[in-house]
Protein backbone atom coordinates (compact mmCIF):
# COMPACT_ATOMS: atom_id res chain seq x y z
CA UNK A 1 0.00 0.00 0.00
CA UNK A 2 1.51 3.40 -1.00
CA UNK A 3 1.36 6.40 1.47
CA UNK A 4 -1.71 7.77 -0.63
CA UNK A 5 -3.41 5.11 0.35
CA UNK A 6 -2.87 4.22 3.07
CA UNK A 7 -3.98 8.22 4.12
CA UNK A 8 -7.17 7.07 2.76
CA UNK A 9 -7.29 4.04 5.13
CA UNK A 10 -6.18 6.19 8.10
CA UNK A 11 -8.96 8.60 7.09
CA UNK A 12 -12.04 6.45 6.50
CA UNK A 13 -11.15 4.08 10.19
CA UNK A 14 -11.20 8.32 11.65
CA UNK A 15 -14.53 8.98 10.15
CA UNK A 16 -15.85 5.81 11.29
CA UNK A 17 -14.93 6.41 14.75
CA UNK A 18 -15.61 10.22 14.96
CA UNK A 19 -19.17 9.63 14.84
CA UNK A 20 -19.06 7.85 18.55
CA UNK A 21 -16.54 10.26 19.57
CA UNK A 22 -19.84 12.88 18.87
CA UNK A 23 -21.95 10.86 20.78
CA UNK A 24 -19.63 10.57 23.75
CA UNK A 25 -19.00 13.91 23.80
CA UNK A 26 -23.07 14.77 23.62
CA UNK A 27 -23.66 11.99 26.41
CA UNK A 28 -22.03 13.89 29.25
CA UNK A 29 -23.99 16.86 28.14
CA UNK A 30 -26.18 18.96 25.32
CA UNK A 31 -23.60 20.30 23.44
CA UNK A 32 -23.87 23.14 20.21
CA UNK A 33 -21.68 22.08 16.86
CA UNK A 34 -19.25 24.77 17.13
CA UNK A 35 -18.81 23.34 21.04
CA UNK A 36 -17.77 19.98 19.04
CA UNK A 37 -15.48 21.30 16.36
CA UNK A 38 -13.38 23.15 19.39
CA UNK A 39 -13.67 19.80 21.74
CA UNK A 40 -12.57 17.80 18.94
CA UNK A 41 -10.02 20.10 17.82
CA UNK A 42 -8.24 20.17 21.85
CA UNK A 43 -7.20 16.19 20.46
CA UNK A 44 -4.99 16.51 17.36
CA UNK A 45 -5.97 12.76 15.89
CA UNK A 46 -10.04 14.46 15.99
CA UNK A 47 -9.75 17.63 14.72
CA UNK A 48 -12.48 18.05 12.11
CA UNK A 49 -14.25 21.36 10.76
CA UNK A 50 -17.82 22.03 10.46
CA UNK A 51 -18.24 21.03 7.19
CA UNK A 52 -17.67 17.82 8.18
CA UNK A 53 -19.78 17.80 11.00
CA UNK A 54 -22.82 19.14 10.31
CA UNK A 55 -23.57 16.11 7.69
CA UNK A 56 -22.67 13.88 10.90
CA UNK A 57 -24.69 15.78 13.26
CA UNK A 58 -27.81 15.32 10.90
CA UNK A 59 -27.35 11.86 9.79
CA UNK A 60 -27.10 11.05 13.93
CA UNK A 61 -30.28 13.15 14.27
CA UNK A 62 -32.14 11.23 10.95
CA UNK A 63 -31.26 7.90 12.82
CA UNK A 64 -32.63 8.83 15.82
CA UNK A 65 -28.89 8.72 17.78
CA UNK A 66 -29.34 11.80 18.92
CA UNK A 67 -32.04 15.17 19.43
CA UNK A 68 -31.76 18.55 19.11
CA UNK A 69 -33.03 21.70 20.89
CA UNK A 70 -33.03 25.44 19.35
CA UNK A 71 -32.15 28.14 21.86
CA UNK A 72 -31.80 31.61 21.70
CA UNK A 73 -28.62 33.02 21.36
CA UNK A 74 -27.19 36.30 23.41
CA UNK A 75 -24.48 36.37 20.23
CA UNK A 76 -27.03 36.18 17.22
CA UNK A 77 -29.35 33.65 15.63
CA UNK A 78 -30.73 30.69 18.01
CA UNK A 79 -28.46 27.39 17.93
CA UNK A 80 -29.11 23.87 17.92
CA UNK A 81 -27.89 21.87 20.61
CA UNK A 82 -27.33 17.89 20.31
CA UNK A 83 -28.19 15.68 22.86
CA UNK A 84 -27.97 11.69 23.07
CA UNK A 85 -31.27 9.58 22.63
CA UNK A 86 -31.62 6.51 24.22
CA UNK A 87 -30.76 4.72 21.20
CA UNK A 88 -27.82 6.71 20.98
CA UNK A 89 -26.42 5.34 24.25
CA UNK A 90 -27.10 1.71 22.98
CA UNK A 91 -24.68 2.39 19.72
CA UNK A 92 -22.35 4.21 22.03
CA UNK A 93 -21.99 1.20 24.41
CA UNK A 94 -22.16 -1.43 21.38
CA UNK A 95 -19.02 0.58 19.63
CA UNK A 96 -17.30 0.94 23.03
CA UNK A 97 -17.33 -3.15 23.35
CA UNK A 98 -16.17 -3.76 19.84
CA UNK A 99 -13.87 -1.15 19.90
CA UNK A 100 -11.85 -2.54 22.93
CA UNK A 101 -11.92 -5.85 21.08
CA UNK A 102 -10.64 -4.54 17.86
CA UNK A 103 -7.82 -1.72 19.20
CA UNK A 104 -6.67 -4.89 21.67
CA UNK A 105 -6.27 -6.87 18.64
CA UNK A 106 -4.35 -4.21 16.33
CA UNK A 107 -2.26 -3.86 19.23
CA UNK A 108 -1.22 -7.15 19.94
CA UNK A 109 -0.39 -7.53 15.66
CA UNK A 110 1.67 -4.58 15.76
CA UNK A 111 3.68 -5.15 18.54
CA UNK A 112 4.17 -8.79 17.49
CA UNK A 113 5.33 -7.55 14.74
CA UNK A 114 7.74 -4.86 16.03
Amino acid sequence: MGVDGQRRSLTQLRRGALEYCVLALVAHEERYAVDLVRDLGEIQALVTSEGTLYPLLSRLRREGLVTTTWRESDAGPPRRYYRITESGRVALRAFGEEWTSFRDAVDALITEGT
